[in-house]
């Protein structure tokens, strides 16, 4: 999810997974997945950073795989050493 300005100023989230396209005539218009069309205050490069940030994060939070059941457990036991 990212978060951008309608031109009225009012701010909102939006899911980024959904932007098919982004283009500036002369506002920058972001065309959905779904058809939809929304005008925003930011230019197409904070839309592009905001998006890339959010993909990347996706990764990069600690334990969200775990949580969500995902991913591989980490062992809690000891590794063992061989002695002489």
């Amino acid at each position: 999810m990212i978060k951008l300005t309608r031109l009225s100023g009012e701010p909102f989230i939006l899911n980024a997974e959904l932007i098919k396209y982004v283009e500036k005539c002369p506002d920058t218009i972001l065309t959905l997945t779904t058809g939809d069309h929304i005008v925003v205050g930011e230019t197409p490069e904070q839309v592009l950073r905001a998006a890339v940030e959010y993909q990347q994060s996706k990764n990069l939070i600690p334990g969200a795989q775990a949580a969500l059941g995902c991913g591989v457990a980490k062992s809690t036991t000891p590794k063992h050493t061989a002695t002489t």
